[in-house]
């Protein structure tokens, strides 16, 4: 006697999960131009390497008799698969069941995926449409009862928060948990007309105002109140890309510079880029005049092995840069002055930005390169109603909390506390300065007329005088002069800052190595 009845109802159950919503709701879902849960899973991990869980549970449904009839699979589906060759748990939502409602779902399933990861140390990857597993009002009328709001398993989430690589991608309007799972995670990506995000649900969302209620293009209403541009520019959501195919290469780069948990170290990469490499227009990068800009992405690209910077928040807190990138092959993480943004002053959100990049990188291990062209704060009255001092206090708190090996680069300027915070003045500095080196507690430039304001006013000639006095400090403020005492540590040619950091890399890693 075999088994076969059993594993022929089994192909059956299997067969009913792969309709997931139905073929009319499938349909539904491409003619939206996204992809289906399935179809999303099969295009972001290796192939053939998703092997699902939980495959079959769900609704069934049975005739008078007791035998099946059909199944409505849960709305979410989970299960082990690699990505570039590497073990992880790839989660998807299926928005065409019930659009992912709580009462169509398991919460067990989603629960099981995050312990899966946290328990195996494995990166968790969700791709999240519609309410993820919010609740529903329907639900209320089959319990028949309210009750107090809790999320179930949420502290499993954090957990990974704390373990484990988390990237979430919104695929499609999200709300209430939904949105919530999409920000609890280390990389995050929104859509551009596909993704929408919000902190309550749809009726909650049409029914906030008069000028939704009116708009006439209702999917413009839901972008206009919770799409890219609202969330890749507040920092809830760390990038926008322009299809799904891309969400899924930005992912798989992402994880490609992770370890696969808190523990282990990250992997370095084969590269034909020689550690040698001078570049001839680092010379000539910085302005000599202090009012011009340049671009530090260009930098970026020169100084780093070819083609691996992979920049994360590029639309919020636009006075920092900051990426992944490599050196030598080594994994590293990048935080540079973009002076192109507010003459490069960090504000609240920059600050912000940098403070969660720099945990970002001292959790994963990663060793943190700083390429410094930082007047200072921000100020102003806006600066202060946006509490920049505390904010960027919390920025440099996490610089001097880092673990990881530091290297600084300051290329022009470092003023007041935003510049100290380049580094920690209490560890060994490995630092460079270019000769554009420009630095000090405050800019020279705008307190001349307030230090020498006696002497100025008693001159017969303040113009002259005042040419006369910003002569002689040039001299004082000559990166040499700070060399002389050793408040540099070196001035370097510019052209040496690559081979130089990748020294500082294979040094870097070599500590960490032997700390493993």
């Amino acid at each position: 006697m075999s088994w076969e009845k059993e594993l022929e109802e089994l192909r059956q159950r299997e067969a009913y999960a792969e309709e997931m919503g139905g073929a009319d709701k499938v349909a539904r879902q491409h003619g939206r131009g996204k992809m289906d849960a399935r179809a999303r899973l099969a295009a972001l991990t290796d192939d053939g390497s998703f092997r699902e869980i939980g495959k079959i549970a769900g609704k069934g449904h049975y005739d008078e008799n007791g035998d099946l009839t059909g199944v409505t699979p849960a709305p979410f589906l989970f299960g082990k698969a690699t990505i570039n060759g590497r073990p992880v748990v790839a989660t998807a939502d299926d928005f065409t069941i019930r659009g992912g409602a709580a009462d169509a779902g398991i919460k067990r399933k989603m629960v099981q995926a995050e312990q899966m990861s946290h328990e195996l140390k494995l990166p968790i990857i969700k791709m999240i449409d519609g309410t993820g597993g919010g609740g529903s009002v329907k639900t209320l009328e089959q319990i028949g009862a309210t009750y107090i709001p809790a999320v179930p398993g949420w502290g499993d989430v954090v957990k990974n928060l704390d373990t484990v690589p988390v990237v979430a991608l919104a695929l499609g309007p999200t709300a209430g948990l939904g949105a919530a799972r999409i920000v609890a995670s280390h990389y995050s990506i929104m859509v551009r007309g596909l993704s929408q995000l919000f902190a309550a649900g749809p009726a909650v969302v049409d029914g906030l105002g008069e000028s939704y209620k009116s708009a006439s293009d209702h999917q413009q209403a839901k972008e206009e109140l919770g799409g890219v541009d609202i969330h890749t520019r507040n920092g809830v959501v760390d990038d926008e890309v322009a299809s799904e195919a891309e969400a899924f290469a930005r992912a798989r780069h992402f994880l490609s510079f992770m370890p696969e948990h808190v523990g282990q170290l990250a992997r370095r990469a084969e590269t034909s880029d020689p550690a040698g490499r001078r570049e001839e227009e680092l010379l000539s990068l910085v302005p000599r005049d202090d009012k011009q800009v340049y671009s530090m992405r260009r930098c970026m690209g020169m100084v780093f092995d070819q083609g691996t910077v992979f920049e994360i928040g590029k639309h919020w807190g636009r006075a920092a840069i900051t990426a992944l990138a490599r050196l030598d092959g080594w994994p590293v993480a990048v935080v540079a002055s973009d002076p192109s943004y507010l003459g490069g002053s960090w504000e609240a959100k920059t600050s912000e930005k940098v403070e969660r990049f720099v945990k970002l990188a001292d959790q994963f291990k990663l060793p943190i390169v700083h390429l410094v062209d930082n007047p200072g704060f921000m100020i102003g009255r806006d600066a202060e109603m946006a509490g920049t001092i505390r904010y960027g206090v919390q920025a440099m708190n996490a610089i001097y909390k880092a673990q990881v090996p530091l290297a600084s680069i300051v290329l022009r300027r470092a003023y007041g506390i935003a510049g100290s915070a380049m580094s920690n003045a209490d560890r060994f500095q490995y630092r460079y300065c270019w000769p554009s080196g420009d630095w000090g507690s405050l800019p020279i430039a705008g307190g001349l007329e307030v230090a020498y304001k006696s002497e100025l006013e008693a001159a017969d000639d303040p113009d002259a005088l005042l040419e006369e006095i910003k002569a002689r400090l040039d001299k004082v403020t000559s990166p040499f002069r700070s060399a002389e005492l050793f408040n540099v540590e070196d001035i370097i040619d510019p052209r040496d800052t690559r081979p130089l950091l990748c020294e500082f890399a294979k040094l870097a890693w070599r500590k960490l190595g032997s700390e493993a």
